[in-house]
């Protein structure tokens, strides 16, 4: 019963992958679904993890692909000082709500609202309202 469900969600998980459409967003979203399935289910959770997220980080970015290096140099310019995290820097990280500082994204990146970014071990994220890491601008 497992199996067959399990091979359900990955077979649901990579039909729904465009064949080529925004490769960069489906490999990102494989890699970061596993590690979070994995570390929350282990293997099982790894295998479904990495379908799901790259089904979702093909559509589902907060910040287009073609915005990315325009955003990392928006950000880069404005001299932000880098929050230090002992931990990994990884989507479904809850920040702190004090001792980070959080800036909105600007109106022609097109965030929508709730969506604001900081720079944590000298990269830059967006965070939702709970502080906690949604997208790693890499």
């Amino acid at each position: 019963m497992t199996n067959k469900l399990l091979l359900s969600l990955a077979t649901a998980g990579l039909l729904a992958l465009p064949v080529a459409a925004q490769a960069q967003g489906t490999l990102r979203g494989a890699a970061e679904g596993a590690a979070v399935g994995a570390d929350a289910a282990g293997p099982v959770g790894g295998i479904v993890g990495g379908a799901v997220g790259a089904a979702t980080g093909t559509v589902g970015g907060i910040l287009g692909v073609d915005d990315r290096p325009r955003f990392r140099s928006y950000v880069r310019d404005r001299g932000v000082r880098s929050y230090s995290w002992g931990g990994p820097v990884r989507v479904g990280t809850v920040l702190p709500e004090d001792s980070v500082t959080y800036y909105d994204v600007p109106d022609e990146y097109r965030v929508r609202p709730g969506y604001r970014y900081t720079i944590v071990n000298d990269q830059p994220v967006l965070v939702d309202r709970g502080h906690r890491i949604v997208e790693v601008i890499d």
